[in-house]
């Protein structure tokens, strides 16, 4: 299958790093970071898109796949071998999934916190905003086993919702009970050609935008950006709808990413260079076994940690794991694999926010950059980390853009 590219020194304050192999205690005191100013994103960002804008899209996006979709050998192995769930000892350690949810902290309009809520879903507020990411609130979604660990932020305790971003229609990611709790004249931010099933459930603000496009609330920019995954939500709409994650840039520069769902490849990279000076990605760790099955769309814990160096990124917060049970990995491999990873890198350990369910961190400008780290924005060096490569199970390769891996066996639910 052809790859499709379509492209239209810091000081940092933490808190103490817990003891080797025990949950992070997480509390929501700020963390404050100084940084210098770093090269400028390349290419320029487009022209950020009207909010609401009704647009035409293709009827499938098939073009954007970076892996082919599952053949006949490929469902036949799966209907064979079907281990899509862990054995009884891969369960075991369910009770001790982290979960300490606390309440949310007060932020002001110069703030980025991010809250846990579950899987994919997290509180993001940044320039003044609070944000829904993939909000899931459900007890179950269609295809899965009921969640394992309690949503982490109750529904009555958030503040008013000013936006949500949508990284793709999966269900466990697109959770129409969820969203039919939020006001119709929330933001919605979807990919393209999303924005038909938003209209239909009388959202009335549904911004949608395809890939290295952004649009504006409230001096909050949004931009829609590249992720290896696919879309389906029935039997008749495989990628009729686009997939991808999302940048979120405060007016003082600060920047976070939400990866939505991924496998590893060459995006990452170009993200980087794109959106330079990431501050936090939000990046998915779990449901990654049998690798045959989901290594074209789900990120394992080792290659997280490789994306976010792709990216620049400054921290990384894992998710995708720990809430609902999608595939065959023991339930607390996740965080102990990223853990050593994070650490086999070389990274600080105050930079990897590995939050219980429900928990809090908050990053604040240094006080005398405030207003000016706009002008500051640069990449942390994306496209010079080692990448590993089918050649070598270690960090050795340095490429900048290379050959996005193939593969066949997307997973169903996303």
């Amino acid at each position: 299958m052809t790859q499709q590219t379509h492209e239209s020194g810091s000081t940092v304050t933490t808190a103490t790093t817990p003891a080797p192999g025990a949950p992070e205690p997480v509390d929501a005191v700020p963390e404050v970071v100084v940084r210098a100013p770093l090269a400028p994103a390349s290419p320029p960002l487009a022209e950020p898109r009207p909010l609401g804008e009704h647009r035409v899209w293709p009827r499938t996006f098939h073009d954007r796949l970076t892996a082919p979709l599952p053949g006949w050998r490929a469902m036949a192995r799966f209907a064979r071998e079907g281990a899509v769930r862990p054995d009884p000892e891969g369960l075991v350690d369910i009770p001790r999934l982290p979960y300490e949810p606390g309440p949310l902290p007060r932020v002001g309009a110069d703030t980025l916190a991010v809250t846990w809520a579950g899987h994919a879903s997290w509180v993001v507020r940044i320039g003044g905003l609070t944000v829904l990411t993939d909000p899931v609130w459900s007890r179950r979604i269609l295809g899965t086993p009921a969640r394992v660990t309690p949503v982490g932020v109750p529904w009555d305790s958030l503040p008013p919702v000013d936006a949500v971003v949508i990284s793709h229609n999966h269900y466990d990611h697109l959770d129409a009970p969820t969203l039919s709790r939020l006001p119709r004249d929330t933001a919605v931010f979807a990919p393209a050609g999303l924005g038909r099933w938003f209209r239909r459930r009388r959202f009335t603000r549904v911004t949608e935008l395809d890939w290295w496009e952004g649009a504006q609330l409230d001096g909050v920019r949004f931009d829609f950006v590249p992720a290896h995954h696919w879309s389906k939500r029935t039997l008749t709409d495989t990628c009729h709808s686009l997939w991808g994650g999302w940048v979120m840039t405060a007016t003082d520069g600060q920047r976070l990413y939400f990866a939505g769902d991924t496998g590893y490849g060459h995006w990452f990279g170009r993200i980087g260079r794109r959106y330079p000076g990431i501050d936090l990605a939000l990046m998915p760790i779990g449901a990654y076994e049998p690798r045959w099955w989901l290594s074209d769309v789900h990120c394992d814990p080792e290659e997280a940690v490789q994306a976010t160096l792709d990216l620049g990124a400054r921290r990384m917060a894992p998710m995708h794991w720990g809430t609902f049970v999608l595939s065959a990995e023991p339930v607390m491999e996740p965080l102990t694999r990223v853990r050593a990873a994070w650490e086999k890198a070389g990274l600080a350990r105050t930079d990897l926010w590995d939050l219980p369910v429900g928990a809090s961190r908050v990053l604040e400008p240094d006080p005398r950059l405030r207003g000016c780290l706009a002008d500051l924005r640069g990449p942390a060096t994306p496209g010079t980390a080692p990448r590993r490569t089918a050649e070598s199970p270690e960090y050795v390769q340095y490429e900048d853009d290379p050959t996005a891996r193939r593969g066949t066996a997307p997973d169903a639910a996303g």
